[in-house]
């Protein structure tokens, strides 16, 4: 799951769910709602975490960097 991989990024970095909601401006709430899985992540806050943890969005979302479209 997507969810599981924005928490192990936000444990990583030592961040508690007020500190990731600080930085992309939105509020605790709300980063609880995602990583319980409450509320769907719009792809806006998806990109504000990817540009905050400084990964790409295919590695929170677990799609492998040799994905091949199916045709």
């Amino acid at each position: 799951m997507y969810v599981d991989r924005i928490i192990a990024e936000r444990q990583d970095h030592d961040e508690s769910q007020r500190d990731l909601a600080k930085a992309i401006s939105t509020s605790q709430t709300m980063i609880w709602r995602y990583e319980t899985e409450k509320c769907d992540m719009t792809v806006k806050v998806l990109i504000e975490i990817c540009h905050h943890y400084k990964v790409s969005a295919d590695y929170l979302l677990g799609i492998p960097y040799n994905y091949r479209k199916p045709r």
